[in-house]
């Protein structure tokens, strides 16, 4: 049995729950998104697997899930991104958003997102169990994507995209209006 940690607003600690079981009843949980530049400034986007047990076959970020109740958030996201997309990098945490999206299966993500941001030119090796398929896209064609075709795309990375713009182009020094 898998389990998540609830948390209050704050990432308060509150308890622990089943997964499934905080996704039926839209438990606030703590969760990670990992987000992967290349060195040109494009983004690492997977198609997650269609079996997954929600959001299959939507296009995504390079990998999210949840650290494991007294898990180190910062390690979770590493093992997770080398699980996922089959290698390491360093990340850097970005920011935490909390959202509440209704999804597939009757399921809702209710989560306090930790988001991590890194850099990678390597080979990519990703779990088929868990992703069907990867590519990099420049920010422009991700965004004109989201707008012509919306449901193609997770319903975190549609909140989360925004945000990492943002922040990159604040790292880059451009000021952000």
């Amino acid at each position: 049995m898998e389990e998540v940690t609830l948390v209050d607003e704050f990432d308060r600690e509150v308890g622990t729950m089943e997964k499934m079981t905080a996704h039926r009843e839209a438990a606030l949980h703590r969760a990670f998104s990992v987000f992967i530049f290349n060195s040109k400034g494009d983004m690492l986007l997977q198609q997650r697997a269609v079996q997954k047990y929600h959001s299959g076959g939507l296009w995504t970020n390079a990998c999210c899930s949840h650290p494991k109740p007294g898990e180190n958030i910062m390690q979770a996201a590493q093992k997770r991104l080398q699980e996922e997309m089959g290698f390491t990098t360093e990340l850097e945490k970005a920011f935490d958003f909390i959202y509440r999206a209704e999804l597939d299966n009757n399921l809702i993500e209710h989560e306090l997102d930790h988001v991590f941001i890194g850099e990678y030119n390597g080979l990519i090796l990703p779990d088929a169990a868990e992703v069907k398929d990867y590519c990099f896209k420049s920010i422009e064609s991700i965004l004109e994507s989201l707008q012509l075709q919306p449901h193609k795309y997770t319903a975190w990375f549609h909140i989360a995209l925004p945000r990492v713009i943002e922040w990159v182009d604040i790292r880059k020094g451009i000021i952000v209006e």
